[in-house]
Formats: C-alpha cells, sequence, structure tokens
C-alpha cells in the first residue's frame, strides 16, 4: 500500500507492505513487514531539503547448509549422492513409519536409530533436519538518507548528503534432541546477535555553465566519508530442558560464549570536469583520492585519474546522406579505480587471540600476520566502442573492445608453516582481462497490432597473468591450480587420464620413464609427478538470446542462456563414478557406472568394479568435460484484456500471465550445470529450481 502526493514545493511518498514467501524445502521461508517515507521539498529558491528513509522487520526461516555443497545436512546433496537402497524414515515389519512421541522417526543410519549401521553419511538425515531443527534470523534494518542543497547563484549547487544503515540480526539456531546427531547431548541451541552499522557523510559543489551557446560545461568537487562498525556476540549451550526453546538458559550444560568487533573508515576527495559543445563532442575527466584505514598509515592514501569521450557521429552534416543511420557514436574511456578488499579491516597489523583460565590467567597467540606495506591494488579499465541505431531504428545495438588490467594485486602469499603463520597478505603481480562484447536488438515487425523483437549479447573473455611475486619465479601451484606468468589463471594441474587397461580394468595414468618416454601406470603416486595443465576454463564466448512477440493482445516471450567453449571439472560426476572403494562405499552412483570394465566389456573407459581400486576415480583430467550449454531461463505467455472492457472496470489494465524459470538445459552430461560459474574448479552441488507461476496484473 503506498500513497504520494505533490504541490509546487512539496513531493512526499508513504508505503506500507507485507510479503510472506514460503520456502521451497520444509522449515524455510521468508516474511517481511516494511515501511517507508520519502519527501522532498523546496523551502525557497535557494534551498532544498529531503529525506529518504526505511525500515524493515523481517522473519528469515533459513535452514543451515542448504548451500554448503560438502555438508551431509545439504538435503540437494544426499538426494543426488547417497544410494537409493537407504530408507528416510525408519519403518516396522509391517512397513509402517515408526513414530517417538508423536514424531516420524527417520533413518540416521545407526544401530540406535534403525537397528544398523550406514557407511554413507552416518548419523545423517537432512529431511529429518528439516523437520525437526530450527534455524530463524530476525532482522531490523533501518536505512536513512537525508540532504539539504543551496543554490546561491545560478548553475552554482552545494549540497551536504548523508547516510545512515543499521543492521540488528538475532541468529537463532536448535539442533532437535529426538534425533541424529544432538540427540546424544539432548538438543542443542545457538543464539547469536550481529549489529552492523554506516555513516556515510558527503559534500558537494556542482556548479554548471554555458560558454557561446554551444560549450557546456559541468564542474564538481567533492568529499565522501564513510565509517563501518560490526559487533558480534554469540552463546550455545546443550541437554535442553525444553526441547523447543531456543534460549541458551534452557541448556544445562557446554554452556560457552564470545564476542567480538571490528570497524573500518574510508575517505574520497573527488573532482571532476564533464564538457560537451552540442552534445556532438562530449568529455569527462576526474581525479579522486582515496584513503583507507586497513593500510598503515604511510600507505593509507591512493591516486586514481579516468576519462572518457564520445562523438555523436550522426550530428555531423556529413551524415546527414546517410538516411539508413539513426544513431552512430563512437566512445572511448580510460579509468583507475583502487581497492582495499583484502578481507580483514586491520591487514596491516598482526593480530592475537587471547585465550584464558578460571584463574585470569591468558595468553595471546598470532591469529594473523599483518604486512605494514600492504597498500591498494589498482585496477586500471579502459574502453572502445560504437552505439547504434540502423533502418529506422529497427536495428540497434552496441560493440565495444575492453580491458582491465589489476595491478599491485592482493592477494596471500603462501608461506611455510614454521615461521608461525601459513600466509601473509601483500601485493602480488598483475593481471589482465580484456575482451570484445556485443549487444544486438531488432523489431523484425513493428506495427500497431502485431511486434516481434529479437535480441542477443555476446562476450568474449581473455585472462593472462602478467607478473607473480618474484619469490614464485614465475609460477605458483595451489593444490589443483596453477598460476604462470603469461597464462590464464582459470587453469587447473592434473594427473593425465590413460584410460582403463584391457587386460585387468584398472585406471591408468600417464608416466614418464627414465628417458623420458611416456608411459602409462596404474599408480597415481607416480603420475601426480608429471601432472599437466588443462586447457582454459574461461569459455571462448557466453551470453544470451531472445525473442518476444505481441499481437492483438497476446504476448509470449523466451530468454535463453548460452556458453561456448571452456572447460569445467565434473566434481559431482566423479563422486558418483567410485568403484565402492571404503571411503565411498553406501553412495550412489551415476547410470554410466553400467559400463564398467568386465571381461566380456574390455573396451570401456570405466574401470572395473573393485573395492580394492583406491585410485579408480581419483581427480585427474578424465573428469574435465566441456562447459557448453544452453538453458532456458524464462518462458511467459500473456493477454492483456481490451481497453474497452477494461474501462468499465474502473481499471486502465488488466494482464492474465503464464511464467516458467529454469525450464530446461542442453549440457555436455545430463546433469551438469555450468552456470554457477566458469571460473570454477569444480561443479559442487547445485540444484536450479524450475519453476511455474501464473497470475492476474491490475492497473488502476
Amino acid at each position: 500500500m503506498s500513497v504520494s502526493g505533490s504541490t509546487d514545493r512539496n513531493n512526499f511518498y508513504v508505503s506500507l507492505g507485507y510479503l510472506d514467501d514460503g520456502g521451497l524445502v520444509s522449515g524455510s521461508g521468508f516474511e517481511r513487514t516494511s515501511g517507508r517515507v520519502r519527501d522532498d521539498y523546496q523551502v525557497n529558491k535557494w534551498l532544498k531539503v529531503g529525506v529518504n528513509a526505511s525500515f524493515n522487520y523481517s522473519k528469515s526461516f533459513y535452514p543451515g547448509d542448504q548451500t554448503a555443497s560438502a555438508s551431509s545436512g545439504n538435503a540437494f546433496m544426499m538426494a543426488n549422492w547417497i544410494a537409493p537402497v537407504y530408507p528416510m524414515y525408519v519403518r516396522d515389519a509391517q512397513g509402517n513409519i515408526m513414530t517417538n512421541k508423536g514424531r516420524q522417526v527417520f533413518d540416521y543410519g545407526t544401530v540406535k536409530d534403525a537397528g544398523r549401521d550406514r557407511s554413507f553419511m552416518s548419523i545423517s538425515n537432512p529431511a529429518g533436519q528439516l523437520a525437526y531443527d530450527k534455524t530463524e534470523y530476525l532482522m531490523d534494518i533501518l536505512n536513512a538518507n537525508w540532504y539539504a542543497e543551496i543554490t546561491p547563484l545560478a548553475g552554482l549547487t552545494l549540497a551536504a548528503r548523508y547516510g545512515f544503515s543499521i543492521d540488528n540480526t538475532r541468529y537463532h539456531a536448535l539442533q532437535n534432541a529426538y534425533m541424529g546427531q544432538f540427540a546424544s547431548m539432548g538438543g542443542a541451541v545457538t543464539q547469536r546477535q550481529e549489529r552492523t552499522s554506516g555513516f556515510n557523510q558527503q559534500y558537494s559543489a556542482n556548479y554548471q555553465f554555458t560558454l557561446k551557446e554551444h560549450h557546456h560545461f559541468d564542474l564538481s568537487a567533492i568529499y565522501d566519508g564513510y565509517t563501518y562498525k560490526y559487533e558480534r556476540v554469540s552463546a550455545s549451550g546443550s541437554y535442553l530442558y525444553n526441547p523447543e526453546d531456543f534460549f541458551v538458559d534452557n541448556a544445562a550444560k557446554q554452556k560457552n560464549g564470545g564476542g567480538y568487533g571490528h570497524e573500518r573508515a574510508s575517505i574520497g576527495y573527488i573532482g571532476r570536469v564533464n564538457y560537451s559543445y552540442d552534445d556532438k563532442y562530449i568529455a569527462n575527466v576526474s581525479f579522486r583520492r582515496d584513503g583507507s584505514s586497513r593500510f598503515a598509515p604511510e600507505n593509507r592514501w591512493g591516486n586514481f585519474w579516468s576519462a572518457s569521450a564520445a562523438w555523436m557521429l550522426t550530428k555531423e552534416e556529413f551524415m546527414n546522406k546517410f538516411e539508413w543511420v539513426n544513431m552512430l557514436k563512437l566512445k572511448a574511456s580510460f579509468g583507475q579505480q583502487g581497492n582495499d578488499a583484502i578481507g580483514n579491516n586491520y591487514a596491516w597489523q598482526d593480530q592475537f587471540t587471547i585465550t584464558g583460565s578460571d584463574s585470569g590467567w591468558a595468553d595471546g597467540t598470532l591469529y594473523y600476520k599483518g604486512n605494514p606495506d600492504l597498500s591498494w591494488e589498482t585496477s586500471t579499465s579502459y574502453n572502445i566502442g560504437v552505439d547504434f541505431a540502423l533502418f529506422g531504428n529497427s536495428l540497434s545495438g552496441t560493440i565495444e573492445y575492453f580491458g582491465r588490467k589489476s595491478s599491485d594485486m592482493l592477494y596471500y602469499k603462501p608461506v611455510a608453516g614454521s615461521m608461525g603463520y601459513t600466509q601473509i597478505p601483500m601485493n602480488i603481480g598483475s593481471m589482465t582481462n580484456s575482451g570484445i562484447e556485443i549487444d544486438l536488438n531488432y523489431d523484425i515487425i513493428n506495427r500497431k497490432n502485431i511486434t516481434w523483437n529479437v535480441n542477443l549479447n555476446a562476450t568474449s573473455v581473455k585472462n593472462k597473468i602478467n607478473e607473480l611475486h618474484p619469490d614464485l619465479n614465475g609460477r605458483l601451484i595451489d593444490g589443483t591450480r596453477i598460476y604462470e606468468e603469461g597464462e590464464s589463471m582459470y587453469r587447473l594441474y592434473l594427473p593425465e587420464w590413460a584410460g582403463v587397461n584391457p587386460e585387468n580394468g584398472v585406471a591408468q595414468y600417464w608416466a614418464k620413464d627414465e628417458d623420458g618416454n611416456r608411459i602409462k601406470t596404474e599408480d597415481l603416486n607416480i603420475a601426480n609427478k608429471y601432472k599437466v595443465t588443462t586447457g582454459d576454463l574461461l569459455p571462448d564466448v557466453y551470453g544470451g538470446l531472445g525473442t518476444s512477440v505481441n499481437a492483438f493482445g497476446f504476448d509470449a516471450s523466451i530468454q535463453l542462456a548460452y556458453q561456448l567453449g571452456g572447460e569445467i571439472r565434473d566434481y559431482g560426476y566423479q563422486m558418483l563414478m567410485h568403484n565402492g572403494y571404503t571411503s565411498s562405499a553406501g553412495r550412489n552412483w551415476h547410470t554410466d557406472i553400467r559400463d564398467a570394465w568386465t571381461p566380456e566389456n574390455r573396451n570401456t573407459d570405466v574401470p572395473r568394479m573393485s573395492a580394492s581400486d583406491k585410485y579408480a576415480n581419483s581427480t585427474s583430467t578424465r573428469f574435465m568435460v566441456s562447459s557448453d550449454y544452453l538453458a532456458i531461463n524464462n518462458i511467459t505467455v500473456g493477454y492483456t484484456l481490451p481497453r474497452h472492457i477494461v474501462n468499465k472496470m474502473g481499471l486502465s489494465k488488466v494482464r492474465v500471465y503464464f511464467s516458467g524459470d529454469n525450464l530446461g538445459m542442453l549440457t555436455a552430461r545430463k546433469g551438469l550445470d555450468p552456470r554457477q560459474g566458469f571460473t570454477s574448479a569444480s561443479t559442487a552441488t547445485y540444484t536450479a529450481i524450475r519453476t511455474l507461476s501464473g497470475g492476474i496484473s491490475l492497473s488502476f
């Protein structure tokens, strides 16, 4: 519900809202009550003031672990990986689900609850946790902005703007006392309270003027300051008196608590000049000086420049003869931006954690190794492109070449643990991303009662590591990742798959003999000495395409997403292609396992089913697969009632529609979803939720 109004001097808006959104899994959901007020008031000719404030109270039921790919509490992961021979519930001899104090008993794979042990993720059943555990976030969020503008003379505006935000979040978690991991300790509870606040103050002067009717200037000087504070306190306990109570005082044992806080501040001084000659030639130059408390005082400040220019060719007389060109603009830009995101607000200082005892004695151990030489990372972006509209504006779009170079990159350099810490923040090397982006729109039909439009966008990006820290000698290997100067950072370093030995069905990997000749080995430890780099994980091109049609009140549209080129490690497939080795026992199989080697099926790339073969599905190039895909993101169909019928109802528009999201996908392997990001080293448990919806839209 909203109310708005305006006068010659005042413009206001007030709204109230309530949302109740059921979740997709048991125990999830979201409720929100919100309010907003906005008012702009012209006090007199030279003074204008305004305020924009909103408050939200929300209650989020957010079961834990549902986005943690390797957690036994992830219902989506368990549904994919657990063997179908394991039941969800404990049943009696007649097949009926057993109950405990009126509650259905879930099978957690232990002798205690099911009479038998389960080898795969014992003491785990996400369905039971979703049914009986409780997790909620209670959030009070306030955002307020207010300003005052003074216009002492024509074209000059002086402004002061303030912004304040505060987020008070309470977190409650209850692990049930009836069954599962916490039943043996009578259940457990956690209470946590977090307070996040930010205050922004900005003072600006803007002067706009025109010389000789053609030269338009826009000059700005800005001060921008921001402070951030975070505070957290938490407590937990177990052995609950009331198994349905969230509060820690309800716990009889193992009570503990803690708290901490941190803050940071940043300041920016900005100068900007915009120039336009009859909107034909456009230029911009700006400079900013930024300071961040994340760096030591002597390295706190950074200077950054930017500039841009555009030429509207269609305003030139020589373009008049090209009547089919409606708009043509050339543009180019260069800009620098500072980055202080190192993940720690005191990254320049050594930090210690305090432990103690009841006697009062305490010690401080090194928690974080700081670096006083740390300084700003600089990202330099540049682009050149063209915007156009052709053939009566039926074809329009943008073609742009872009680049982004990051220098003095903020990174945690691994160091030997014998030094007392395993990493240190540093400015290490530089990297460049560059490519081309195309965005096209075309009206195939544009008539009074029928319109048909198609759109396409495509982006191609290449990555290159320009420089690493001198200590690394041009190369860094971090687990399965490899970083080398002159190469893409999105590559993996893996043993090379050599197929299946047709004589015995054992997995093989490539290695080398003493003379350097390539040989096959069944010992992964040997193959690990001869790892190879994979191809670039980045796709050659990615983007979207779609079309929409409107005809006599009916409308339909489809939006697709695609990706071509590049590779991805299919970790989910790897986990489902095990051979029954002890650590994998009880895990589900992919249907491809039916093609495993047997004496009668020797020509296959799936190793034999033998629980003694510990290298059968080890990480290697075997599980690299194309990341190409074509996805149907959305299909919408609707009908808008004729105006003469709607007006009789006292309405201005009525539309009935049906919509579907994530309706299908074509990939190199069924079940693989590369959309989580082409920069990932592996595919985790990822579930795209397919939704169907419909409704009636009314406008008054």
